[in-house]
Parts: structure tokens; C-alpha cells; sequence
């Protein structure tokens, strides 16, 4: 098994870095948080999807190609570094160590919730706690590991919806038992049409959907533990288009063919109304182990990401070179340790503070998530450019349609960025986003890594 300069080990398999990507989006939102979506819109939240995602993919692709030629762990924190400044590296290294913690306590919160449906009563911070340990043992092992818990994590949640978009199939042309009258497609038009809220109200959407796709980027996280990098990684994000198409585009298509898009999440989750009509009274318990294992889901994918990105910032000396070092295993043991930590603590003072601040500070990490993909998108652009001025080999996995693609992707995300801004629900989790962000801005005068060597040999990516 090959490691790469860093001492990272390639181990991660073609298998495991196809589903990586779609295991990380795929999660919470879709099943029980559509329905919010879906309010704002009605069936046009279908084409808020479809343009999502094809925005999704181009900033997938762009970070590909750079992922392809430097196969690094640390992924955009490090081009960032090496491409723009470092400064923006240390920003946005930072920013998404923030942004995976948060996230990971959010999930692990939502676990102890969870659990109450088989549990009634029990203490949510003994579940709460239990993930993390689980989930932090597990990335403590090899990457491998890492991979193959979350291949069958992601696979879980694509049977849960593959099983329901077949169900629902079966009822648009069939009908429902019992009744055995096609439902067909009349409910995507007949209650105020497709656009039912406008074209406005589609376009309030594109918020939520954003959220439902950030994480897709932890792809290139892992790239520098991916077996054969030049060919799993083109693998895995080619397919994220048609897999995005049949479980994002299918499970919401179905659901708004079968049921009026005004009554959906009325009675709780879309996806358990679906299972419940068919006759199936276990419907919410099904729902709701799919729904936990996409909180752990969520909660490992962030302690790789976080651990990674933490070894990559004592790397070019913007974290304490305490962590800027690689176990016996291929991890990077103190890195992901003090990561586990900090989960722990975040943990338990989330039971002690508001609710509505820690759902602040969520939405809050979410913006900057979309921030992230900007700076992707130009990272990507400076790497362009570096590539013609030092006259190098053109890229093996070029971004299609550049640069119409990227300009593209990065006026939706600008676009994004103002209604979040401008919306009154939004305005206050986005400031406090910036703000967030100020704060580690101006904690990078506090680094000795203000000065990096403007090019990177590229031995060390």
C-alpha cells in the first residue's frame, strides 16, 4: 500500500470514495428536512435541486482537477495556501475545521433525540456521548476503516430511498392498495401549478437546497489517501451527477406526484407518510434508523474532515506543530484526538445553552460552508493561472466548460449569498457566519505561519 508525502496512507478504494461523496449530502435534510423546502416552493423545489446540483458539480470539478494533479490531504485549505496566500488557506482551513465540529455536535445532538423513539426517557447526552465515542474510535483506526463504515452508512440511506422511490412508482401508475387508482402526476401542477409560489419563492429555496449539498467537498479531503488518485477520484465525482439525479431528484419527485405539495410534513416526515400509506406501520421506526445512521454518518465524515485539515494547518505552521504528525496507522493521531475532544465538550455545553444559539451557530457554519465553495471556485482560477505561467502539463481531470462553468457556479453562490443576507430568517446566522470569520481572520496575526514559500515544490502536495 502506497503513502503519499505527507505519510498518509492511499488506501481508500474506488468502492468507498464513489459513495463518499454522496454519502456526506445526502443526510437529515433530505429525509425529514425537505418538507421545509418544499413549502417555500412547492414542485419547482425540483428544479431548485436540478440547478443546485449541476452548480455542485462544477465546484466538484474544479476542485477535482487540482485533487487529480496534487493529491493532497487538506484538499482546498492547502491550495488555498500554496495557490493564493496564505492567509486564505488559514482561513478557510480554520473555517472548516469550525464548520465539521459543529456540524458533528449538531448530528450527534440530533442522535440523542432520536434515540427517544425506542428509548423514551433515557438522557439524551449518554447517546449523544456514545456516538462520539463510536464514531471517534473508528477514525482512529486506518482510513480504510474510516471508508468502509461510511460506504455502508451511505448505503443504508441509498436503500432507504431507492426502496421508496420504487413504492412510489408503484403508486403513481398502480395507486394504493386497496384503492388501486393511478395517482399519476396531477399534483405537481393542479394545486397553484409547478410554481405555486412563484418563481421568487423557487428562488428563496435555492438557501435550503445549498445546504443540502454542502459536504460534497470532502471528497477532496480524502483525496490523499485515495488508492490511485488519478483514476478514483475523476470515478467518483462523475458519478455524483446521475446519482444526485435518482436519490435527490427521484425521492422529492415521487413524493410531490403522490401527495398535494401544500399537505407534505404535515403529519411529519415525507418519506414516512409514503411508507405509512402503503400499509406499512413500522414505517417511522424504518425512517428513523435510516435518519440516526445518517446522523453518524455525518458526525464520522466531520471527524475525518476536522482531523485532516487540522494536521494540514500545523503543516504550513498555522496550528501548533504539536499536530503536525502522522501515527504508525497513517492518521493523524493528535490532530483527530483533540478533535474528538473538543466534540466532547461542545457536546455537553450544548445541553446547558438555548437552543435557538446553537441553531444560530449551525446555520451559521452552513454559510461559510457556501463561502468555502467560492473560494474554490478561485483557488481554482489561481491555479489556472499558475499552470500557464510556469508552462507545466495541461490538467488530467479539466473542469468542463471552464471558465464559463466556474463564473457560473460563482454567481449562483453570490446569489445565494445576498438572499441569505436579505431574507430576515437568514440575516442573523449569516452575520454571525462573518463574524465568525473575523474572529479567526484576526487571530491569524497571532501565527507564525504568515510566510509561506510562494511556490510549492510539488513534492509537497
Amino acid at each position: 500500500m502506497q503513502n503519499n508525502p505527507e505519510g498518509f496512507r492511499r488506501s481508500l478504494g474506488v468502492r468507498q470514495m464513489r459513495l463518499l461523496a454522496l454519502g456526506s449530502t445526502i443526510g437529515v435534510g433530505l429525509f425529514l428536512g425537505s418538507a421545509s423546502a418544499i413549502k417555500l416552493a412547492g414542485p419547482s423545489i425540483l428544479v431548485a435541486y436540478l440547478i443546485t446540483g449541476a452548480m455542485t458539480f462544477f465546484i466538484l470539478r474544479a476542485l477535482g482537477e487540482m485533487a487529480v494533479h496534487h493529491p493532497v490531504t487538506g484538499s482546498f485549505a492547502a491550495y488555498a495556501t500554496h495557490y493564493v496566500s496564505p492567509f486564505l488557506g488559514y482561513l478557510v482551513g480554520w473555517g472548516y475545521w469550525f464548520y465539521w465540529t459543529i456540524i458533528a455536535i449538531a448530528e450527534v445532538t440530533a442522535v440523542g433525540i432520536y434515540m427517544q423513539y425506542w428509548f423514551p426517557g433515557s438522557s439524551q447526552w449518554i447517546w449523544a456521548f456514545s456516538a462520539i465515542a463510536v464514531m471517534g474510535t473508528i477514525n482512529l483506526f486506518t482510513a480504510r476503516v474510516f471508508g468502509e463504515f461510511e460506504f455502508w452508512f451511505a448505503l443504508i440511506k441509498v436503500a432507504a430511498i431507492l426502496v421508496m422511490i420504487a413504492l412510489g412508482l408503484f403508486v403513481i401508475v398502480l395507486g394504493f392498495p386497496g384503492e388501486w387508482k393511478p395517482v399519476g402526476l396531477s399534483n405537481l401542477t393542479q394545486i397553484g401549478g409547478f410554481f405555486p409560489t412563484g418563481v421568487a419563492g423557487c428562488l428563496l429555496s435555492m438557501q435550503m437546497v445549498v445546504y443540502a449539498y454542502v459536504g460534497v467537498e470532502m471528497i477532496g479531503i480524502a483525496a490523499g489517501e485515495a488508492e490511485n488518485p488519478q483514476s478514483t477520484i475523476p470515478m467518483a465525482i462523475n458519478s455524483f451527477v446521475w446519482r444526485i439525479i435518482i436519490f435527490y431528484i427521484g425521492a422529492l419527485f415521487v413524493i410531490l406526484a403522490i401527495f398535494p405539495w401544500n399537505r407534505i410534513g404535515v403529519d411529519g416526515s415525507p418519506f414516512v407518510q409514503v411508507f405509512q400509506r402503503m400499509g406499512l406501520d413500522k414505517a417511522a421506526g424504518v425512517v428513523n434508523f435510516v435518519v440516526v445512521t445518517a446522523a453518524l454518518s455525518s458526525c464520522n465524515g466531520g471527524i475525518f474532515s476536522s482531523g485532516r485539515v487540522l494536521h494540514t494547518l500545523a503543516q504550513s505552521h498555522q496550528a501548533p506543530g504539536w499536530f503536525n504528525s502522522i501515527a504508525s496507522n497513517g492518521i493523524p493521531m493528535r490532530a483527530m484526538l483533540t478533535t474528538i475532544a473538543f466534540l466532547f465538550v461542545g457536546a455537553g455545553l450544548n445541553y446547558f445553552t438555548p437552543s435557538e444559539a446553537f441553531e444560530y451557530l449551525t446555520s451559521a457554519v452552513t454559510f461559510i460552508g457556501i463561502l468555502i465553495w467560492l473560494v474554490i471556485l478561485y483557488t481554482h482560477l489561481c491555479f489556472r493561472r499558475r499552470l500557464k505561467e510556469s508552462g507545466e502539463a495541461p490538467p488530467l481531470f479539466p473542469a468542463p466548460f471552464w471558465p464559463l462553468s466556474s463564473l457560473l457556479a460563482a454567481a449562483f453562490l453570490i446569489g445565494v449569498i445576498v438572499v441569505l443576507l436579505g431574507a430576515p430568517n437568514t440575516r442573523l446566522p449569516a452575520l454571525i457566519g462573518v463574524l465568525l470569520l473575523g474572529v479567526i481572520a484576526m487571530a491569524y496575526r497571532l501565527t507564525p505561519g504568515r510566510r509561506a514559500p510562494e511556490r510549492a515544490p510539488p513534492s509537497a502536495l
